[in-house]
């Protein structure tokens, strides 16, 4: 896993959270997917959505 650090409001902003799935997809390049590593996209897919949500709705 890797780790989105939080910025102050505590909450991840869109570009931190696509930063995390790049660094994640990257590091897997040339590797067949493990249920695992499916799933940790799937989280990290999701605190993206949500800071996207919060960047365009001003959700918080």
């Amino acid at each position: 896993m890797f780790p989105i650090p939080p910025p102050p409001t505590g909450a991840p902003v869109a570009a931190d959270a696509n930063e995390a799935i790049r660094r994640f997809v990257r590091a897997r390049r040339g590797r067949s997917w493990t249920a695992e590593d499916r799933a940790e996209y799937a989280r990290l897919l999701e605190i993206w959505t949500r800071a996207m949500h919060r960047a365009v709705v001003g959700a918080g």
